[in-house]
């Protein structure tokens, strides 16, 4: 099996709330909007996070996103006005840092990510 795109999928109640918030995290409006429940950001090359109205499963998603350093992206979070949690040192190396988006999804970023530990 060949995969062509990894896709996260965030669900959350409200998606104009949603568009605000995730547009604040990513730094930039949504690179898709295929249906008026669904917005896309493309995060990597062949990765996306895709956040949809489900009222059902809104609030109890957890995105992880490793990112290149921790501290300089955290403090651009600020800027656009989101509030980072607190940096959490897990295990050989790694920190942490989880934020809520508006339904309560935990949204972490990952600082010393490696492929092999």
């Amino acid at each position: 099996m060949t995969f062509q795109h990894v896709l996260a999928v965030v669900p959350v109640s409200d998606i104009d709330r949603a568009s605000s918030w995730y547009s604040s995290f990513f730094g930039r409006t949504a690179d898709n909007n295929p249906m008026p429940v669904l917005l896309e950001w493309q995060v990597t090359d062949h990765g996306w996070v895709q956040v949809i109205v489900d009222d059902e499963r809104a609030g109890s998603g957890m995105l992880n996103l490793a990112v290149d350093d921790l501290e300089r992206q955290l403090a651009e979070l600020v800027t656009r006005g989101v509030v980072p949690g607190e940096v959490v040192e897990a295990n050989k190396d790694v920190r942490l840092s989880t934020m809520k988006d508006p339904d309560g999804n935990a949204i972490t970023l990952i600082g010393g990510f490696r492929v092999n530990y």
